[in-house]
């Protein structure tokens, strides 16, 4: 059993590698390959696209960390590296959620009004 859940977290692991490396690519793809949008707003939906993935492969990521400790190595040191594995990619997750959204993830989304 302690050999399947930790091919499990690796293959949880290798799903979050392959979401953020194949996010940036198809970012990467579609920021060369986007003629309609120019300037800012096509950087903007590069940022986002690849920002996304990072939030999605960060997911998999601390699934793949609880599951292995709680599953594999439920001891007082490996939990509390587990809370500061899961605190860091807290951090980073709003970090992202702030540069991608322009605001913090309780707060309530502010869209800009334009005169057009």
């Amino acid at each position: 059993m302690r050999e399947v859940i930790e091919h499990v977290t690796i293959g949880i692991e290798a799903l979050a590698v392959a979401v953020i490396v194949g996010g940036i690519v198809y970012s990467v793809a579609r920021y060369f390959l986007r003629t309609r949008l120019q300037g800012s707003g096509r950087y903007k939906r590069f940022k986002d696209r690849i920002g996304n993935s990072l939030l999605l492969g960060l997911e998999f990521l601390v699934a793949a960390d609880i599951i292995r400790t709680v599953a594999l190595d439920p001891t007082i040191q490996s939990v509390a590296m587990l809370g500061l594995l899961v605190l860091i990619r807290t951090f980073l997750s709003w970090a992202l959620v702030v540069e991608i959204e322009g605001a913090w993830p309780w707060q309530a989304k502010t869209t800009a009004v334009t005169g057009e």
